[in-house]
């Protein structure tokens, strides 16, 4: 057997015991110093039997390696973060920087980029600090990853500030604060650096592009959407080999309601010079998800089912969709055999937002008891906010269909963990009106006076012009 197969057993069985044997024979041998990159996966395996509280001591084995030269730390500090312990990367660049090993900007860069992924804010600052005092402000690399760690932490203004003042910008630069743009859905910001970036001599590529579509998407600009289309068209010489691209172009038709101008460019993908159809599930996804925001729920199932013929695997995003317009068309059982299959079939795990798909299915079907055991026994009843709103599905269910004493029982569940929720007072009570149940009605104001809540009075406002 391999070390690193022997490695890699270590770190699917969590077995610290062996770790350690192999470790001490690498030391007696020296076999350890001869490769960084076994040093690498050493750690690594270390970091996935160790618990996180005593990762502290895994900085020993940094001192195994030649402080002198900043390669084998830029290169251990990239494979930590690529392999999902980025603060074991912040830790190794700390070690760096103690004991005054170079820091160049391959380094930074890949620290900026765990920092991010961490939501490390002040250890990001620090590393732009140094950034600054070590003169890697010029670099368009450096630059662009702390726009990045800026833009994903949605600190914009700090992201749109650096993007001002650097001296030296590309368009990496203008595309990570793009897409700190998006994230923030700062629609108008977004469109209006697209537009300067000609006179800044950067380039439109193609997430450039997907940018902008996503920008008119959000502020449901179909005129200009169409513009940026067209210029999609003369500046990609393949625009049905870029999935990312179309997919962006399906999602603003949708958005904007032209299902049609959607379904024509989901059905062109993949046809270019000399290129075979590809449709991925991105594709896929984007379609279903435009079919369901337009009511098409007909639709949505039977692209779903042509999806499982054509061999595609669906995502979480899918399901959503799916289970929702099953709810909407009436095919619970149909439903119910989507949601389950995510386990049985395809190996996902239900998140809340698919229980409250199911959920509402099954309300919507005055399957009440169902819904009932469903929120009973569903993982995620910790999540308070998620439940609450379960609960409320399933009471405004009750309301419809009549079912007082599940709906006292729904509010009860609700209201624990939430009392000061007042829309489960509000349709409690409405359902108390609905019946004629006025003293329990009388009962409820008193419960709100108490806890301090108020209905909201309703109001409306038009416009009159002289």
């Amino acid at each position: 057997m391999s070390i690193s197969h022997f490695l890699h057993q270590c770190s699917q069985t969590k077995n610290l015991d062996s770790l350690k044997k192999l470790h001490a024979h690498l030391l007696r041998t020296g076999l350890l110093f001869l490769s960084l990159g076994l040093h690498t996966q050493l750690i690594f395996t270390y970091s996935t039997c160790v618990p996180r509280t005593h990762l502290q001591t895994l900085t020993n084995f940094f001192t195994f390696i030649n402080p002198t030269n900043p390669l084998s730390f830029n290169a251990l500090i990239s494979d930590l973060r690529r392999k999902g312990w980025p603060f074991l990367a912040l830790q190794t660049f700390a070690f760096t920087h103690i004991n005054g090993v170079d820091i160049d900007s391959y380094a930074l860069c890949s620290s900026l980029t765990a920092s991010s992924d961490i939501k490390a804010v002040e250890f990001g600052k620090q590393l732009h600090t140094r950034v600054i005092k070590s003169g890697w402000s010029s670099s368009v690399f450096v630059g662009s990853a702390l726009i990045d760690f800026y833009a994903k932490l949605l600190l914009i203004d700090d992201a749109a500030e650096l993007f001002d003042e650097m001296p030296f910008r590309n368009s990496v630069c203008a595309n990570a604060l793009l897409s700190g743009y998006a994230e923030a859905e700062l629609w108008v910001e977004g469109l209006e650096l697209i537009e300067k970036m000609p006179m800044l001599n950067l380039n439109y590529d193609n997430f450039t592009l997907s940018a902008a579509l996503r920008a008119c998407a959000g502020l449901y600009a179909i005129e200009l959407g169409g513009q940026v289309h067209a210029k999609i068209i003369r500046m990609v010489p393949n625009v049905g080999g870029d999935v990312f691209l179309q997919s962006s172009l399906i999602e603003m038709y949708g958005k904007c309601g032209l299902v049609q101008k959607a379904k024509q460019v989901f059905s062109m993908v993949g046809f270019g010079p000399e290129e075979e159809r590809k449709r991925d599930v991105i594709l896929w996804t984007s379609m279903l998800g435009v079919y369901g925001r337009n009511g098409h729920f007909k639709e949505v199932v039977r692209l779903y089912k042509e999806m499982l013929t054509e061999g595609i695997k669906p995502d979480g995003v899918a399901f959503v969709t799916v289970v929702s317009a099953c709810g909407h068309t009436g095919q619970v059982n149909l439903g119910i055999e989507y949601f389950e299959s995510m386990v049985s079939d395809f190996g996902l795990d239900p998140t809340p937002e698919h229980y409250s798909c199911l959920i509402d299915l099954l309300c919507r079907a005055g399957e009440l008891e169902k819904a009932w055991k469903v929120v009973n026994e569903m993982p995620y009843r910790a999540n308070g906010r998620c439940t609450v709103s379960m609960w409320g599905s399933l009471l405004s269910a009750c309301y419809e269909y009549g079912n007082v004493d599940l709906a006292k029982l729904a509010a009860q569940r609700a209201l624990e963990l939430d009392c000061q929720n007042e829309g489960i007072y509000v349709l409690l009570s409405n359902m108390y009106a609905k019946y004629g149940m006025w003293n329990e009605i009388e009962q409820l104001r008193e419960e709100m006076k108490e806890r301090g809540l108020e209905k909201d009075v309703g109001c409306s406002r038009i416009e009159v012009t002289s």
